[in-house]
């Protein structure tokens, strides 16, 4: 939905005194009496103006149109490789990365179609996705509650660049409903990572496959260490259903040192805070952030030639998330706890 250069810039103003997109959507539903805009686009809009001084552009003389040239020379390297980036075809043909995306768009009328996985949700899984985020909006308004929760996740890298669906785009003229050939058994890494709003705690590299034992031992020797040293001292720890997480003595060792601080999969002798709903990555930083973010950085060609390589890079990415990063995914993640709650508990993989 298009937005007036006007109520743009009474979002601007809502957000920079009140710091709170939902505050902003309650204000500008109350003024305008239209759906109000996104949280991304108030803080679009925001950053926008504070590094650019301006919302709106004012319209000039008019820029030259694109030669019919320009435009075959796009549509030709799109039609040889339609998975290729824009910013690729861009380096490709030497052509600005915005007349790509205009000749496309506009001449072409092409669109980028999105690769999607979800994971299947079962009848109960709605229901306890839906508890689960009232609950989890409810623990938010408390005080410093944001500053002691840690979210956690193990993902795996392989060295010849397993796709990063989020980041994939085809472009044509109609949906293709493509697949992608996976090469298997190529060399690979298990990261694990830990953030919290403030900073991020790993990577640690597994050697191996992730059991509940190797689990438990990196928990105990390494990040329960760096948890009680650098962040608030009744940290609360956020760990999803995966099996080595389920394993009885991880969660008697969670009991134990985190009675009610602790956030996963539980049975009914558990002494967990909250119960993490089952098929829930769209729930995680980790998930719908963090990863694809690192993937994106660390699979640009040429690809990692080893291991020692890829390890690196992602070492490399990580350092590149700042606190500034991080205090805007953690909007992300209220508003997406907001949207599962008001969908009934469906999927939001599509935000």
């Amino acid at each position: 939905m298009p937005f007036t250069s006007k109520e743009k810039s009474f979002c601007v103003l809502e957000y920079a005194q009140t710091q709170s997109p939902k505050t902003v959507q309650c204000a500008f539903f109350a003024k305008f009496a239209k759906n109000a805009p996104t949280s991304k686009q108030i803080w679009t809009w925001h950053q926008k103006f504070k590094e650019e001084g301006y919302l709106c552009r004012a319209k000039g003389s008019g820029r030259p149109s694109t030669s019919e040239e320009k435009a075959e020379k796009v549509r030709e390297t799109f039609l040889r490789s339609p998975w290729k980036s824009v910013r690729r075809a861009s380096v490709e043909t030497q052509i600005p990365r915005t007349t790509v995306w205009r000749v496309l768009r506009k001449r072409l009328q092409m669109k980028p179609y999105r690769l999607q996985l979800l994971q299947a949700l079962k009848e109960d899984d709605k229901r306890k996705r839906k508890e689960f985020c009232y609950d989890m909006l409810e623990k938010l308004e408390e005080d410093e509650f944001d500053e002691r929760l840690i979210f956690s996740d193990e993902a795996m890298f392989h060295t010849n660049g397993k796709v990063n669906k989020h980041n994939v785009r085809i472009w044509g003229e109609e949906n293709p409903h493509a697949t992608i050939e996976h090469e298997r058994d190529s060399p690979k890494v298990n990261v694990f990572c830990a953030i919290s709003k403030n900073q991020i705690h790993g990577p640690f590299f597994f050697e191996g496959n992730v059991n509940g034992d190797v689990y438990l031992q990196m928990l105990q020797n390494w990040l329960f260490d760096q948890l009680i040293e650098n962040e608030h001292e009744s940290f609360i720890f956020q760990q999803d259903g995966a099996p080595p997480h389920w394993k009885l003595t991880v969660r008697a060792y969670l009991n134990e040192n985190l009675p009610e601080r602790w956030i996963g999969r539980g049975g009914e002798e558990d002494n967990l805070l909250l119960k993490w709903p089952p098929r829930s990555p769209d729930l995680t930083l980790c998930d719908f952030f963090l990863w694809g973010y690192v993937k994106g950085l660390v699979y640009v060609p040429p690809l990692p030639a080893n291991v020692e390589e890829l390890e690196q890079r992602i070492t490399a990415a990580l350092e590149n998330v700042t606190k500034d990063m991080l205090q805007r995914v953690w909007h992300e993640f209220e508003y997406r706890l907001d949207v599962c709650r008001v969908t009934g508990g469906a999927h939001i993989e599509h935000l």
